[in-house]
C-alpha cells in the first residue's frame, strides 16, 4: 500500500524549498504527497522579498478537509510563521494522535530572511514541539528553541538533542550542517540513546531547501513504518545524494536547489 504524507508549510515559487521541496521529496521517497499552505512567499534562489500569510482558520480548514477524506500516514510541519498559525495547526492535529509527525522548525530562509515571527517561538515550543514524533532543527534553530548558545561541538549537539526531548517530542535530530568542520554529522536522541549519522560535506552553493527535503524524506520513511534510526539513515542518505547532484541543475543565480530526483533522472544532462 502506498503511504500518504501531508506537509503543512509555506510555498516557494522557485521550487527549491517549502511545499514544493516537500512534494518532490515525498515522490522521490515513494509516498503520495499532500500539502496544506500556511504562507505564500515571493522568493527565488537569491532571497525572500515578500510573505503573505494564510488565515489561521483556513489553515485549520485545509487540514480538516484532508483528514476528513484521506488516510494520512505521516505529517511534516515546516514554516508556521505566527503563533496563531502554530495554535491552529496544533489544535487540528491534536484530534489525530497516533501518526508520525516530523517538525522542521523553520525560522530563517537560506538568504537570511526571517520566516518565524518573534512571538511565535513560544507557541512553537509549547504547542507543536510536544506533538512531534521527531523535531529536526539545525544548530541555530536548536539554540533558539532551548534559549541557549549554538552548539559548536559534537558533545554540545548531543546534549542539545537530549534537552530538546525534554520539551516533549519522542525524538530530536540535531543537524550539524552549520559546524565549521569538513564533515556534516547529525545526531538523533531517542529513548535515552544517542545515534550519530556521519556525512561528507559537499562543496556546493546549491543547498536551498535541504532542511525541508530532509524532514519530508524522514516523514516519508516513518510513514512506511521504519523505526526512527533507520528512517533518519535513509533520509540523510537521500539528502546527501540530492546535494551531491545539485550542480547538475541550473536553477537561478543564488543558492540553487538540491536535485530531488537525482536517482531517477539518470539520462539528464
Amino acid at each position: 500500500m502506498i503511504k500518504n504524507v501531508l506537509t503543512i508549510a509555506g510555498s516557494d515559487p522557485s521550487g527549491g524549498a517549502g511545499i514544493q521541496a516537500d512534494l518532490k521529496s515525498f515522490a522521490a521517497n515513494g509516498v503520495y504527497g499532500m500539502a496544506v499552505l500556511t504562507a505564500l512567499t515571493a522568493q527565488n534562489t537569491q532571497g525572500v522579498t515578500g510573505v503573505e500569510l494564510v488565515p489561521p482558520a483556513f489553515v485549520k480548514a485545509q487540514i480538516a478537509a484532508v483528514f476528513a477524506d484521506v488516510r494520512v500516514d505521516a505529517v511534516k510541519i515546516g514554516m508556521i510563521a505566527t503563533s496563531e498559525i502554530a495554535t491552529a495547526v496544533a489544535d487540528a492535529l491534536t484530534e489525530h494522535r497516533g501518526i508520525p509527525i516530523v517538525l522542521d522548525p523553520v525560522m530563517i530562509a537560506k538568504g537570511g530572511a526571517p520566516l518565524l515571527q518573534d512571538d511565535a517561538m513560544e507557541a512553537l515550543r509549547t504547542k507543536l514541539v510536544p506533538l512531534a514524533t521527531c523535531v529536526t532543527p539545525n544548530l541555530p534553530e536548536a539554540a533558539r528553541l532551548l534559549m541557549t548558545d549554538e552548539a559548536t561541538t559534537r558533545d554540545a549537539m548531543a546534549e542539545q538533542a537530549r534537552a530538546l526531548t525534554k520539551l516533549g517530542p519522542q525524538a530530536a535530530l540535531v543537524k550539524g550542517g552549520h559546524l565549521t568542520t569538513d564533515d556534516s554529522p547529525d545526531v538523533l536522541f531517542k529513548n535515552a540513546e544517542v545515534h550519530w549519522f556521519e556525512g561528507h560535506r559537499t562543496e556546493t552553493r546549491n543547498t536551498h531547501g535541504t532542511g525541508c527535503t530532509l524532514s519530508s524524506a524522514l516523514a516519508a520513511q516513518l510513514a512506511k513504518g521504519l523505526p526512527a534510526e533507520a528512517a533518519v539513515g535513509k533520509a540523510k542518505s537521500y539528502v546527501a545524494g540530492a546535494i551531491g547532484a545539485a550542480d547538475l541543475l541550473s536553477v537561478g543565480q543564488g543558492h540553487g536547489p538540491v536535485h530531488h530526483f537525482y536517482s531517477f533522472w539518470k539520462d539528464a544532462t
